[in-house]
């Protein structure tokens, strides 16, 4: 068999990858990563065909303009680090100038990590307000044995990370609905709290918020002052359901009334939906698991599907 000859391998070099299922966040982004990779097999493809490397130039660079968009990875500089719990961190970002990632409301950006030389991509719901200028922070859970859990317990203040997007979204409107009942189980929080934001921060928004929040324990809630705050507002309630606490009395007393101890199931589902001020339009945000079962739990509320949105 003939040697591949020198130019064949340097084309071959250049040859986009196919990305690996772990790559692929899986929350339905436009362009997805497989859209991307199909893009740039293209113009390689034509590269090829007219033996012109330069062809290949220019689209296949990270952005270096520092501002956030779907088809190219950007850097942002880590400005600084924060543990919320044994497991969860809070993450901020430097925007050049005073710049703002403008994002609608609950949209999601995706994240790019290199552990061992393979690459993974995962979704993230910036909590800092999408008109936040010069910084945006991300909620992140680190897994014992998460692949990207690995990559991000290695950063530090002044580290570059890659982000794209943005993607997704709740297309929410101020006094649309007459109340949110919000859903969040862990970091399930992020996207519900600039909605939350924009919902006190605009005095013509009449919107009623029930916020249930599902931690394992009370030093596992998230925020705590934040929400705090949200709750001291005439159209919010906020409560906590706690899987692993068995007795509300060690509790301080401004959670007490508030905080139920279990699994947030079908019965506890029925209470909250009949305590509504009005009937709620529900969003949902956790695991696939958490999602499938608050689906379920509502129904049997009779909430329908139709008045459901999943993060």
């Amino acid at each position: 068999l003939q040697a591949m000859s020198d130019n064949e391998q340097d084309w071959l070099a250049l040859k986009p990858q196919e990305p690996s299922p772990s790559q692929c966040c899986g929350s339905g982004c436009k362009p997805c990563i497989y859209d991307v990779y199909e893009k740039e097999l293209a113009q390689w493809e034509r590269a090829k065909a007219m033996q012109d490397k330069s062809l290949l130039t220019g689209e296949k660079e990270q952005s270096n303009n520092s501002e956030l968009n779907p088809d190219t990875f950007t850097a942002f500089s880590v400005s600084s680090v924060e543990q919320l719990t044994e497991d969860t961190y809070q993450y901020k970002f430097e925007l050049p100038g005073n710049s703002s990632l403008r994002l609608s409301l609950g949209q999601h950006i995706v994240l790019r990590g290199v552990v061992n030389g393979l690459e993974v991509q995962r979704a993230y719901t910036p909590i800092s307000p999408g008109n936040a200028e010069g910084y945006f922070e991300v909620l992140i859970k680190c897994y014992e044995t998460g692949l990207m859990s690995q990559y991000i317990k290695t950063w530090k203040r002044g580290d570059l990370v890659f982000w794209r997007g943005p993607f997704g979204g709740f297309p929410y409107q101020p006094n649309k609905h007459g109340e949110l009942l919000m859903l969040a189980s862990g970091t399930g929080l992020a996207p519900m709290i600039p909605i939350l934001q924009s919902i006190t921060d605009d005095e013509e928004d009449e919107t009623f918020v029930t916020l249930v929040g599902c931690f394992p324990t009370f030093d596992r809630i998230y925020l705590k002052p934040l929400l705090q705050d949200f709750a001291r507002y005439w159209n919010i309630r906020i409560y906590y359901v706690l899987s692993q606490e068995t007795s509300l009395e060690k509790l301080p007393w401004s959670y007490q009334e508030n905080t139920y101890t279990g699994h947030l199931n079908e019965d506890l589902m029925k209470t909250i939906v009949n305590s509504c001020r009005r009937k709620p339009f529900v969003l949902i945000c956790g695991s696939s698991a958490f999602n499938e079962d608050m689906s379920r739990y509502l129904k049997a509320a009779g909430i329908e599907e139709d008045s459901c949105f999943v993060f």
